[in-house]
């Protein structure tokens, strides 16, 4: 098999061409920028490869260094950039209202809050129409765990083990990634449930998940029957009859796992655990800080994949391509219940980054970006899926649209992960090449591919064909 595979792959992947030509870089050099990294800025914020890479500029899919080298971006500043960098539209949006107003405060009216809000919430399903707008997803997160808690006048949260729901010391308890811990007290209060993760949990099959690629994993469940989600509910109904009160203040979950690696549960598992959620008396959130605006293809929000309507809605990242706004979206009931007091917002609804979101909506319904994560995500996902059928490392393709990940274990049988330091050659690979992607999952086993929403098809076959002779150069090296 590998001889076979040796001798189709180019032994430089030839990247698709681009007109754009970066301005020319004129700032400190590369040496120094290490130097202030070191010195000035928190090392809590890390970077990317054994050389850091210095960027200079953006063009819709691609990232230009100080160098003026070029490459594919298939994280999308992590999963943020959704129409573009630097997108014409949202660029010429944003220096229009640079001239006009960049900040008042929402104690005043100002056009841009009330265009945008009727915009952004005329997409979502009713009764889901009142919104409040925040900097970041896990200011919005924050919110909705405490509007979800104000509201029921319960206290308890319950959310799956592998979530990422934000970093804030009340978020933290809704996040069940040990990587991002501190060893001090934090979300107190919250619960978390297991992942009805079709390819590493117990339960699994080959019908379970709304992807285009399912798991290797045999399933013998009958047309409609789906044994694994069964088992995957009976752990929540466990968790709900013995880790939280009778009555609690709501559910949270991501569509799609992304900082988990693109997980994805079995089709009827959010609906059946909204309705035991609803019955304890909870609010159902559901987190779009990833999965939204379009990115899962066949809908603009990942809930209406799951034929749910959650009582809470949390936006962030791709709402702003890249500007710090979030949303937090409810019923009018909900939203109620934080205006017995006053809360209030600096920033949030600016109206700078009110006309950036309504410059975004814009692009992304003229640019046709929900159709194109749908035909390019799921042409990428079936030729990734090859290379899974090919190499034993690739255990698991999986995803919607272009929320995309790669499940990378040291064979099929046992799923146990690739070790990091082999995940990190194959990853550095690739960025040599020229294509950035993420890393996510338990173990950081698993390759995210996030991209912008504008690629193409041509971009595709290139990352695809990078990744194919990463994968090669790796198992020549275990020879």
């Amino acid at each position: 098999r590998q001889q076979k595979w040796k001798s189709t792959v180019s032994i430089q992947p030839k990247m698709p061409p681009c007109d754009f030509v970066p301005e020319k870089y004129t700032s400190y050099p590369y040496e120094r920028m290490q130097k202030i990294r070191e010195q000035n800025i928190s090392p809590s914020l890390r970077t990317y490869y054994k050389k850091p890479l210095l960027l200079h500029q953006g063009h819709m899919q691609w990232l230009f260094d100080y160098e003026g080298r070029r490459y594919l971006d298939l994280f999308a500043g992590i999963v943020t950039v959704g129409v573009g960098h630097c997108h014409p539209k949202v660029t010429v949006a944003t220096q229009k209202q640079l001239a006009r107003l960049w900040h008042t405060t929402n104690i005043y009216m100002h056009p841009s809050i009330h265009e945008y809000a009727e915009k952004l919430t005329a997409l979502l399903p009713d009764p889901l129409k009142v919104v409040y707008l925040t900097n970041s997803g896990t200011e919005a997160n924050d919110l909705a765990m405490f509007m979800a808690r104000l509201y029921t006048g319960n206290f308890d949260m319950i959310s799956l083990r592998g979530a990422y729901h934000g970093g804030s010391a009340s978020t933290l308890g809704l996040t069940a990634l040990g990587l991002y811990k501190h060893g001090v007290a934090s979300g107190f209060g919250c619960s978390t449930t297991m992942l009805p993760d079709v390819f590493r949990g117990p339960w699994g099959g080959s019908h379970c998940r709304d992807s285009p690629v399912q798991t290797v994993r045999k399933c013998s469940c009958a047309e409609g029957v789906c044994h694994a989600n069964d088992q995957y509910i009976q752990q929540l109904k466990d968790s709900l009859n013995t880790t939280v009160p009778k009555t609690i203040a709501g559910f949270i979950a991501e569509p799609i796992q992304g900082v988990n690696g693109a997980v994805q549960y079995p089709r009827n598992f959010l609906r059946e655990a909204y309705q035991l959620v609803r019955e304890r008396g909870g609010v159902c959130i559901s987190d779009e800080v990833q999965t939204g605006f379009g990115r899962t293809g066949s809908h603009f929000w990942g809930f209406q994949t799951h034929d749910v309507v959650p009582d809470i809605v949390t936006l962030a990242k791709a709402i702003g391509n890249g500007f710090p706004m979030a949303a937090v979206i409810t019923t009018k009931e909900i939203a109620s219940s934080l205006a017995q007091n006053l809360h209030f917002n600096t920033f949030g609804g600016s109206p700078l980054a009110c006309v950036i979101g309504s410059a975004v909506l814009d692009a992304i319904e003229e640019d046709g970006l929900q159709e194109n994560s749908k035909d390019v995500g799921t042409y990428m996902l079936v030729e990734l899926a090859k290379l899974r059928d090919k190499y034993e490392i690739v255990g698991d393709v999986r995803g919607k649209g272009l929320m995309i990940g790669v499940e990378m274990v040291k064979d099929k049988d046992s799923r146990h992960p690739l070790p990091a330091e082999e995940m990190s050659q194959i990853w550095e690979d690739c960025k040599d090449m020229g294509v950035l992607i993420g890393r996510g999952g338990l173990y950081g086993q698993t390759f995210r591919i996030k991209p912008p929403m504008c690629i193409t098809k041509k971009d595709v076959d290139f990352a695809v064909e990078v990744f194919h002779t990463a994968l090669q150069r790796h198992m020549e090296r275990a020879v």
